[in-house]
């Protein structure tokens, strides 16, 4: 559990800060340099409102908020505001079921059959580890179910179990909000209550997570953030989904960056859950193959200058998350957003790199061809983008609207560039089983960088160009 002594020096940093608007920090250059880039980074993006949180080396360096939390009444954000977080609650979604998991309830070896007997016969091997890993198979019912119906946990269960597996159990890495949105009702059904409810009482209360709570459009909430997008240069209100939508476990809490620094100690000194819990949290995800992939239990496990890296982002109704943990410094990063075209991650690098410049993602460079035989066939394939030409058969375990919707996306943005240059390679890494390549290619006088992926047949897993 908690280690006090730890425990009190950082709450006694946090609560001097709040006390002083000053947080109490060995080089107040520091905190006053980030405090500089993030007001700027917001007006760059046009974010309506920010809470941003900073700890290194154990201390509080800022917690602050930026801009409005609600434009119509011109409500400013501060470190109470609680914003939406998207996907940054699965991680609390899988600390339930490990809570579950810790009082006997639930094995993660168990088929998931166990907790839906009504399941399709064809889920017997999926087990609660497939689903906390995203290597389950299950289709993700994003884009596929209706935002403004109504569900109870019963029939988003059977919505999904009508969504066709996309591999077998444990073949492959795909991210899937249908599998943690199970995940919170095994949760619901094993404790005879709901997995907020057993946040609140068994991680909220006792980490000190004043505000942190469910979402609830019924409610009166104080200090709640409006969720805004741009449409066409104009911010408007966020769109409105069905009230269900907002209790299942793929991402459906509030949070305050202060709630949010409250976790992190959690995280930090390993409480709540046992030490053997937590490295099955952070552990990278084992495919049938042996292979690894850098997904935990509601965690992204990466490096980041050699050492590793913890991390997740969120976006839902409005709101953006990202919340980074740089272990080799010793540092964490909150950025909360209220617009659903920021970019927190961007402001999160922003941030590591003025904290440590040896963070900061190296810029691509071009590297040893050695496969010039992959180089031919992707100039091919960005050819065959250009005209329009795709054959769905070439890919293999992409989104069920991929084929349909990015194709015509690509090829428009092609068309648009003119004619490419040479493609130069500048990355090639191995994610689970699949080969990524990434390469440079000059358009004029603009670059992009053009990325695709290859399941071990040859079949393309992955495609993307954006500007570099």
């Amino acid at each position: 559990m908690r280690g006090s002594l730890q425990s009190f020096s950082l709450l006694a940093v946090f609560i001097l800060g709040l006390l002083t608007g000053r947080p109490a920090v060995a080089h107040d250059s520091l905190r006053d340099k980030i405090d500089s880039y993030v007001r700027a980074e917001q007006k760059r993006q046009g974010v309506p409102g920010l809470a941003v949180g900073v700890v290194h080396r154990g201390r509080v360096v800022l917690v602050k908020g930026y801009g409005s939390a609600n434009l119509e009444h011109q409500v400013p954000a501060g470190t109470d505001t609680l914003f939406q977080a998207g996907s940054l609650g699965k991680m609390f979604t899988a600390t339930a079921v490990m809570l579950q998991v810790e009082a006997g309830r639930v094995s993660l070896s168990d088929s998931i059959t166990k907790y839906f007997p009504d399941a399709p016969a064809t889920w017997a091997p999926i087990t609660v580890r497939h689903l906390l890993t995203h290597t389950s198979g299950i289709q993700d019912l994003d884009g596929q179910i209706d935002n403004r119906k109504d569900y109870s946990d019963d029939d988003f269960a059977k919505f999904i179990y009508g969504l066709p597996l996309e591999f077998p159990a444990g073949l492959r890495f795909s991210y899937s909000n249908s599998g943690y949105v199970l995940l919170g009702i095994l949760a619901n059904r094993v404790t005879h209550s709901t997995y907020q409810e057993v946040l609140g009482r068994q991680v909220f209360k006792p980490a000190g997570m004043k505000t942190a709570r469910g979402i609830s459009e019924e409610d009166v909430i104080p200090n709640r953030a409006a969720g805004y997008q741009m449409i066409g240069g104009v911010v408007k209100n966020q769109w409105w989904v069905s009230p269900s939508l907002n209790t299942t476990g793929d991402g459906s809490l509030y949070f305050s960056v202060k709630d949010l620094l409250a976790w992190e100690e959690v995280v930090d000194e390993r409480a709540i859950l046992t030490r053997a819990s937590w490295r099955e949290m952070l552990s990278p995800a084992k495919l049938n193959s042996g292979a690894s992939y850098p997904y935990g239990f509601g965690w992204e496990v990466k490096e980041r200058n050699g050492k590793p890296m913890h991390a997740h982002t969120g976006a839902w109704q409005g709101f953006k998350s990202a919340y980074s943990r740089f272990l080799g410094d010793e540092l964490s990063i909150i950025v909360l957003a209220n617009l659903s075209q920021a970019n927190p991650g961007a402001v999160v690098e922003g941030i590591a790199k003025i904290v440590n410049p040896a963070l900061a993602v190296p810029p691509l460079k071009p590297i040893p061809d050695l496969e010039p035989q992959v180089t031919a066939r992707l100039t091919t394939l960005l050819e065959q983008t250009r005209a329009g030409a795709w054959d769905p058969t070439m890919f293999a375990y992409v989104p069920w609207w991929f084929v349909a919707e990015a194709g015509p996306y690509y090829q428009g943005i092609l068309q648009s560039l003119g004619p490419a240059g040479p493609l130069v390679l500048a990355k090639r890494e191995m994610r689970g089983d699949d080969r990524y390549y990434t390469y440079l290619v000059p358009f004029g006088s603009a670059t992009w960088r053009y990325t695709v992926a290859f399941v071990p047949d040859g079949r393309v897993s992955a495609f993307s160009l954006a500007e570099n």
